[in-house]
């Protein structure tokens, strides 16, 4: 499934959704996308894994819906 699937899920707070499509996507992006999934489930430590295979810093919880559009924009700019 495209990592582009996961954005209407991430944004409807349908995570759990969200992570069987980015576990399969093994890109930076994907990576990114998988981290923000556990943000939203409150595992921090899984997130900040992926953050880190991403190569971001872990934002704080408060700015999950900045985060799904800051990767919504990369994922329309890398089409």
């Amino acid at each position: 499934m495209l990592l582009t699937n996961a954005i209407p899920l991430l944004e409807s707070g349908d995570w759990e959704a969200a992570h069987v499509i980015a576990q399969e996507d093994p890109s930076e992006l994907g990576s990114w996308a998988h981290g923000i999934v556990h943000l939203m489930e409150g595992d921090l430590r899984n997130a900040g894994y992926w953050y880190e295979k991403a190569g971001r810093d872990l934002p704080e919880p408060s700015v999950i819906a900045t985060e799904i559009a800051a990767l919504k924009a990369q994922l329309a700019a890398s089409d």
